[in-house]
Order: C-alpha cells, then structure tokens, then sequence
C-alpha cells in the first residue's frame, strides 16, 4: 500500500466508509513499498457475521475451513428466475385433494374472503342469505355467508415457481 494510499484510508474511517475495528498490517513488497495486508474479515465475509471473541478464538485450521466455505459459497451460481419452467396447475381430483398449503382457509385468505365480499355488499351487491336482525353491517353478513359456505369463490394458492391451484370455497368445509 503506498503512503498515498495509507492517508487516504486513514481519512476514509475518520468518514466511517470503513469498519474502524479493523487493523491494517503494513507490509514491504518487492521494490519497497507498502502494502497493505488484506484483514482476514475481508476475505471472509463469514467472520463478519461473528463476535470479536469467536473470531479472536479461532485456530488456523478452522480459519482455513472457513476459508473453503466462503470460495464454495462465492462459487456458487445463484438462479433468480427458472426461465425453463413453465407453471403448472394442480387439477382438483374428484376426491378434492388440496396439493398446495394447508387443507383449511388460513387466516389471511378468510381475511381477504371476508373483505371482498362485504366491499361487494356494501356497494350494492344482493346478499346469497337471508338477512339476520342482529347483522348491521355489510361485515358482519360478509362473516354469516361465509359460516354458511354461500360466498362462491375460488382460492388460488401459488408456489414461488409459479405452479398453482385453484380451490372452491366449498372444499375447505
């Protein structure tokens, strides 16, 4: 590393652009200058992850383990989008099998079941039961048409690859 250099990241941590806990060591090359020797948690992003106290007790033969996970790791080809793949619909069977996720309507999926339906009520749509004398919002008749399973709607459940099923309301009950 040469003098310049050396200033230069000496005003990069009065900047914070650079971990401050990390000690750079000074070295002479070949023709006599300085340079810089890499910290060991640069190389190994890993160590970067752990206390000061782990990485201070760890032995050679660890650091080197290490090391080898982090070239395997950095090695690695990452897929973000399979473009091979074409997604797939999962078919009810006659026995109404659900493939994907719990056999039961989550708590997100009655959520939004009960929303859509009572924003459909409440904009006029007609009611798929009678109406109940305790029932006085368009919520509350949202949550007795789905108690009595009249609401005819399809959940469409997706994996991340994009495969998919859609499920009748009528085989959650």
């Amino acid at each position: 590393m040469y003098i310049e250099d050396y200033e230069l990241y000496n005003a990069c941590l009065n900047l914070e652009c650079l971990p401050k806990n990390k000690e750079v060591k000074l070295s002479a090359n070949e023709n006599n200058q300085e340079v810089e020797e890499e910290p060991i948690t640069k190389k190994i992003p890993l160590l970067s992850r752990m206390s000061k106290k782990d990485v201070k007790n760890l032995t050679d033969e660890e650091i080197l383990k290490l090391e080898k996970m982090q070239k395997i790791i950095d090695a690695r080809e990452v897929i973000e989008v399979d473009e091979h793949h074409e997604p797939i619909e999962f078919k009810m069977t006659e026995k109404g099998k659900i493939e994907i996720g719990p056999p039961t309507l989550t708590k997100f999926e009655k959520a939004r079941i009960i929303g859509a339906r009572a924003l459909q009520l409440s904009q006029g749509a007609p009611p798929f039961i009678s109406v109940p004398k305790n029932v006085t919002t368009s919520l509350d008749l949202a949550m007795e048409e789905l108690e009595k399973h009249v609401i005819p709607i399809t959940i469409r459940r997706v994996l991340p690859n994009g495969d998919f099923q859609n499920i009748p309301l009528d085989y959650f009950f």
